[in-house]
């Protein structure tokens, strides 16, 4: 169990007290402290602290995490999230019963609501990610089903998949990891299945600001990312267009004051700043083609399912420009 913290406080103190209340109990959790400054300096017993001298990213103190254990499996929690006290028992349970299923998406809530944050994940045509069901009655989300790929936020992997696909692409920084992961671990075969009762409480984008200039640039770069290093070549152009057509939906959006681009304006950003965002993020993305054409050719050619096969996982957890948009 890995814990990244920027800010220790009292969200990690509530959510490692949810931890020492876990009805599952063979496990231990490594807290990794991006602080820069020592913040953690206690945690419960069986737990423990490893100290960066910066910010380095989820991804990457997600990595750290796993390489200092040994356990077959890596669960990962938002130091802003609350897990339900059944939480690792449910997933453990299920991971046990199905030895092909690499992920597992947990009922991700919203916390102080009863809406959910996401059962799964769900990919546009341009790779923008979405949580599946974000804001729906978890009552529409009882049975356990084939998902995508889990949020990032609340997930376990098994430790053979990741021995087998790789960690967390540390190039990310913070958003969209568990979306590249998630689809690497796809091409190479394997399932994702949501776990219904495995619950956690989750503060929706803590971290970087609900709709902050930091996230619009983050969660745009890695997109294209993600599309280079993951999505067959024939489909770049069609995610390029649909791209642009998420451009036009997001005005629209603004206009009508929805989504996450009226979210930024209302923040008092300027919007007229968000086309260079969005240029900037391109700028960094091509930057890096070289290296993302290399693991391109290499996530195809140790993929063990088809074209086809891929594009219809796509399809089936698949969510419209403009929904993505209006989030």
């Amino acid at each position: 169990m890995v814990v990244p913290t920027l800010a220790a406080g009292d969200t990690l103190a509530d959510c490692l007290r949810s931890l020492e209340n876990q009805t599952f109990e063979n496990f231990d959790v490594i807290v990794v402290d991006n602080s820069g400054s020592g913040a953690v300096t206690r945690v419960p017993r069986r737990m423990r602290v490893l100290a960066n001298d910066r910010n380095v990213g989820f991804g990457t103190a997600v990595n750290q995490g796993y390489r200092a254990s040994e356990a077959p499996y890596l669960a990962t929690l938002n130091d802003d999230a609350v897990a339900g006290p059944h939480w690792l028992e449910a997933l453990v349970r299920v991971a046990e019963s199905r030895p092909r299923v690499g992920m597992f998406a947990s009922e991700v809530r919203l916390t102080g609501t009863e809406m959910l944050d996401s059962a799964g994940m769900l990919i546009a045509a341009d790779g923008s990610s979405k949580q599946r069901g974000h804001g729906d009655d978890p009552a529409r989300y009882t049975k356990e089903h084939d998902a995508l790929f889990p949020s990032g936020s609340a997930a376990m992997y098994r430790r053979t998949m990741l021995e087998e696909i790789g960690l967390f692409d540390e190039s990310y920084f913070l958003y969209c990891e568990d979306t590249d992961l998630g689809l690497r671990a796809r091409w190479a075969g394997w399932e994702c299945a949501y776990v219904p009762g495995a619950v956690v409480q989750h503060q929706y984008s803590r971290s970087a600001g609900r709709a902050s200039p930091l996230k619009a640039y983050l969660v745009e770069r890695n997109r294209i990312l993600t599309v280079f290093k993951n999505f067959p070549l024939r489909m770049w152009p069609g995610a390029s267009l649909a791209a642009h057509l998420r451009y036009w939906w997001h005005a629209v959006s603004m206009l009508r004051g929805r989504g996450k681009a009226a979210e930024y304006r209302d923040q008092g950003n300027s919007a007229w700043k968000l086309p260079l965002y969005v240029a900037h993020a391109h700028f960094a993305a091509f930057a890096n083609f070289p290296r993302l054409w290399r693991e391109h050719r290499r996530i195809r050619a140790s993929s063990r399912i088809s074209l086809a096969e891929f594009r219809a996982l796509l399809s089936k957890h698949s969510i419209s420009l403009r929904k993505v948009a209006e989030l």
